[in-house]
């Protein structure tokens, strides 16, 4: 089990400062294959839900989605600093309100990543600290896996 570097403290190591540093961080929270397969499930539903869920209100989750990206690329430097859960959970909101579909997309997504890290991995995600790089390592990781890498 992993332990995942946050704040410097006496004998912890720094944060990580970028994403470039943080995909191999990331890469070895998912060594099991099986906690990949599964994280590619929850991806794939999220992706299926938000999908239909942008068929029936597309100006609505559309801009919901614009502003959230918006916000998730003014922000991608904060994560080198602090955590950017506030970030995340507002991009959520506005998904949400936007089209209250999406949120089952939301929970399904990380109750499928949860049940690989602590059932499969035993260990804790990374979005607990890094939540946006988390969530970047989530779709290039999905991306790898559709190109048939990863999977092994």
């Amino acid at each position: 089990m992993s332990t995942i570097p946050d704040a410097p403290a006496a004998n912890a190591p720094a944060r990580i400062q970028s994403f470039g540093e943080f995909w191999p961080y990331y890469l070895s929270e998912h060594s099991d294959r099986r906690c990949r397969w599964v994280h590619f499930v929850g991806t794939s539903s999220f992706l299926l839900i938000l999908v239909t869920s942008f068929l029936a209100t597309p100006l609505r989750l559309g801009a919901a989605i614009g502003l959230g990206a918006v916000l998730a690329y003014a922000t991608r430097a904060m994560e080198a600093k602090r955590s950017t859960a506030p970030v995340l959970l507002t991009i959520i909101v506005l998904a949400g309100v936007a089209n209250p579909t999406t949120l089952i997309g939301v929970v399904l997504a990380y109750a499928c990543a949860w049940i690989g890290h602590f059932i499969i991995e035993k260990n804790r995600p990374a979005t607990f600290v890094y939540p946006m790089w988390s969530l970047a390592g989530d779709f290039r990781m999905y991306g790898e896996m559709l190109r048939g890498r990863l999977w092994t």
